[in-house]
């Protein structure tokens, strides 16, 4: 049966926030998941940035990751090495990785191309959960994830705004964001 790697990012940013170009990564989280969206295995690490090196007090106020956090941890080349490594070794098949909306993907790209990088996950489908969610609820407007949980009836578990926690609620709501994959068996 494939699973699901659901991934959340964290980057600098400030208040009014940043464009994505102007953002690079400061967490990585990620948890493999059944197609119930139970956990099967997770990574999650701290990135150095290198163009601003120094977090903004909104920064750390939002995310309540710490300088001290970041000024510990390696680079993205380096952390991404370990990312793939812990790629390598999930079960396949991999049905696709998903997001809360299309920053992540987009910061991916944006990333690998910057340091060069190989990824995995280029080859892989990426779905939009935050816009799938809302077609499949008739929404209007895709709500945030605190607002999806909600609306489903669930609480947010853990804090927001740290990535894995992020990504292990985004995988609360995948069987109710694709349930065409559903629907049989």
């Amino acid at each position: 049966m494939p699973h699901w790697l659901i991934i959340d990012l964290e980057a600098t940013t400030d208040e009014g926030g940043w464009a994505v170009e102007e953002m690079e990564i400061i967490e990585i989280g990620a948890c493999l998941v059944n197609r119930d969206g139970r956990e099967l295995d997770h990574f999650q690490r701290f990135v150095r940035p290198q163009r601003r090196p120094l977090l903004t007090p909104f920064c750390r106020a939002l995310t309540h990751i710490t300088q001290a956090d970041i000024d510990g941890a390696q680079g993205l080349p380096q952390v991404w090495a370990q990312f793939e490594r812990w790629l390598s070794h999930l079960p396949s098949p991999l049905a696709g990785w998903a997001s809360w909306g299309d920053y992540d993907r987009q910061q991916f790209l944006l990333a690998w191309r910057e340091y060069g990088l190989e990824s995995g996950l280029a080859s892989v489908p990426h779905i939009n959960l935050k816009q799938r969610f809302a077609k499949a609820r008739h929404l209007p407007r895709p709500p945030g994830l605190n607002g999806a949980l909600q609306l489903a009836g669930l609480q947010f578990q853990g804090s927001q705004h740290r990535a894995l926690e992020d990504a292990r609620n985004t995988a609360r709501l995948l069987p109710l964001a694709l349930p065409e994959q559903y629907k049989s068996g």
